[in-house]
């Protein structure tokens, strides 16, 4: 504004002291009223702003010396919030987290500190993987236990299952991608066995998850490493002789393919067979607890209609494990079929069929004693044992998807 002031002096000094050369117009007298009220005005406002800056001047002063919060402070306070963790989240916002996680998510997060490893291997947070991957081969409730043990009493395993071991390290392993330094399953011996030079070396290494957890059970299901029960169908990747049956056998997950081994017990002079590459939907958990020798208490024979589906044992021979055939309930060679006037669920007799084979087989049809039925055959047409009824639409359905193409001799 000074600036301003100083230009317009010495124009408004010529304006305002007359030339002695020659009269000057009218209109510069008015311009001279004009600049007069401006620098009036100008003047006025000036001293007017001078004022209220100098009635603000205290305030301005304060808040330029005003006290600022010190560098020390602000590092503090910074450095408390980047302690606070997931820890210190409420139980249940924790839970709510650890319950979206993957399994290898899961795995992943045990290995930040000891805390979070004790809350990631809660039963709580892996049943349901349990339920959604392995449920529907492995019954855990049954086989908690032997799951875990399986690893110290398997047998040497022969040269070709040797063969088609996994290697070691490799890919989708879990024991390899996931922290797992301290997962140690249960031996029998229950460790006792180490020295302790041994011992005191392995517990500062690792520490071992609870045996009878669901989190051990499924690593160690997932890493391939033991062997559990389950029921293969169409055994020997559906050989002619082993369609809609259903056999024993002991399996091991492979993650590079996706499916399993199954090792089939010995039986006769056949040893030891394994099958690879059986896919999920060939393999179920036992339905009963029968042994694969033992005669399976049948204790539907009394509720058994025409068009009711059934499993029934057969072996070869005395020295063979029973497998589980699929049929269905025919009628009475004197009935007609007619359901109305069908008596065939009266008789003493059963007659199961197993369509999968030509009217002119000696396979297709047995008949069964409703009263007393033990296992009856012979050497050459096998021996039949126990019999269940199938309720359940997925079962059925699971042995209709099996079917052959063409029809068996």
């Amino acid at each position: 504004m000074l600036a301003f002031l100083v230009s317009f002096l010495p124009f408004l000094f010529l304006l305002s002291s007359p030339l002695p050369l020659k009269p000057l117009p009218s209109w510069v007298n008015e311009l001279r009223l004009v600049f007069f009220l401006f620098w009036q005005e100008l003047i006025y406002y000036s001293f007017q702003g001078l004022r209220n800056y100098a009635e603000d001047m205290p305030s301005n002063l304060i808040n330029m010396f005003a006290v600022r919060p010190s560098t020390a402070r602000i590092t503090a306070h910074v450095e408390e919030m980047q302690e606070r963790t997931i820890l210190d989240l409420p139980e249940l916002a924790l839970d709510c987290i650890l319950e979206k996680l993957s399994p290898v998510g899961l795995c992943n997060m045990a290995g930040v500190c000891h805390a979070l490893r004790d809350r990631c291997a809660s039963d709580h947070l892996w049943k349901r993987h349990m339920r959604e991957k392995w449920d529907r081969v492995f019954a855990f409730t049954a086989n908690k236990d032997l799951s875990l043990n399986l690893p110290s009493r398997r047998v040497e395993a022969s040269d070709k299952e040797k063969s088609l071991a996994q290697p070691e390290g490799y890919i989708g392993s879990l024991s390899h991608l996931w922290p797992l330094s301290w997962f140690k399953p249960r031996t029998d011996d229950g460790g006792n066995n180490k020295s302790p030079s041994s011992s005191s070396s392995s517990s500062s290494s690792y520490t071992a998850l609870p045996v009878d957890s669901i989190m051990s059970c499924y690593l160690a299901l997932q890493s391939g490493r033991i062997w559990f029960p389950a029921q293969v169908y169409n055994r020997e990747n559906g050989s002619v002789g082993f369609l809609l049956s259903c056999y024993d056998a002991e399996l091991s997950y492979d993650s590079r393919t996706d499916s399993f081994y199954a090792r089939y017990p010995p039986h006769g002079i056949r040893t030891t067979n394994i099958e690879d590459g059986v896919k999920w939907d060939r393999i179920r958990v036992s339905p009963v607890d029968t042994s694969a020798h033992d005669l399976h208490v049948s204790d539907c024979l009394n509720d058994l209609h025409p068009g009711d589906h059934i499993e029934i044992q057969w072996r070869k021979s005395k020295e063979y494990p029973y497998g589980w055939w699929y049929g269905v309930v025919g009628h009475l060679a004197s009935c007609n079929g007619n359901k109305h006037f069908c008596h065939c669920h009266d008789n003493e007799s059963i007659i199961l069929e197993f369509n999968q084979y030509t009217p002119s087989s000696r396979w297709r049809q047995v008949a069964i004693d409703r009263k007393d039925h033990r296992e009856f055959g012979n050497e050459t047409n096998g021996f039949y044992g126990g019999i269940r009824k199938l309720h359940s639409k997925d079962e059925i359905s699971a042995w209709r998807s099996m079917w052959p193409t063409k029809t068996l001799e």
